[in-house]
């Protein structure tokens, strides 16, 4: 995965999300440019020093953004409370924060990242390690590198994690392995349960 798939990502996107996400984009590559591009997970990712930066994605009716080490970066924001990344559901280049405030915030993930700083659910992994996520590893770094997916998925009860873990685990083949962590996490951005196109709510 490349700034290729990043180009291929945001040209298939609905057209009110590509200029949030071209600006998006270059706000984070103005403040970080030797971050690295990819698409992990089925969302554009921010690599800095191999470390996650920062992430978005694009939905039929909104956008999202996050850092890596949320509200350490920001400080807390309404997004951040609603479990939509830490900028909240973007429609708009105008629900972006100003340039200055966005710059001052690339800066902040950058320094946390080059001092080492584990954000607060990697840094308390092994004192109050969670069996259940063991048996899963890449839907664990998913939801590292995506704070509202993370959001979304502490707040669900156990038995709706262990629904997405059984559908994930009981993927016979890598690649659907792979494809069940992508649904997962945009599931997940979205505030949604595993099979919530059959909930009469």
């Amino acid at each position: 995965m490349s700034s290729a798939d990043v180009n291929a990502y945001i040209a298939k996107a609905q057209p009110f999300a590509i200029p949030i996400l071209e600006t998006l984009r270059a706000r984070v590559r103005a403040g970080a440019p030797d971050v690295d591009e990819a698409v992990k997970w089925g969302a554009p990712a921010f690599m800095y020093k191999g470390k996650f930066l920062c992430n978005m994605a694009a939905f039929k009716a909104h956008a999202v953004f996050g850092f890596w080490h949320g509200e350490m970066v920001t400080g807390g924001t309404d997004g951040r409370m609603a479990a939509m990344g830490d900028l909240g559901k973007l429609t708009s280049v105008a629900d972006l924060p100003e340039e200055k405030t966005f710059a001052t915030w690339i800066a902040k993930a950058k320094q946390l990242i080059d001092d080492g700083v584990k954000p607060p659910h990697v840094e308390g992994r092994g004192k109050h390690p969670k069996p259940e996520m063991s048996t899963v590893p890449a839907l664990l770094d998913a939801l590292d590198a995506n704070s509202a997916a993370k959001a979304t998925w502490d707040r669900f009860p156990p038995g709706c994690r262990r629904e997405y873990l059984e559908w994930i685990v009981g993927a016979k083949r890598e690649e659907t392995r792979d494809k069940r962590v992508a649904t997962t996490i945009a599931q997940l951005v979205e505030g949604k349960r595993l099979n919530w196109k059959y909930e009469k709510c």
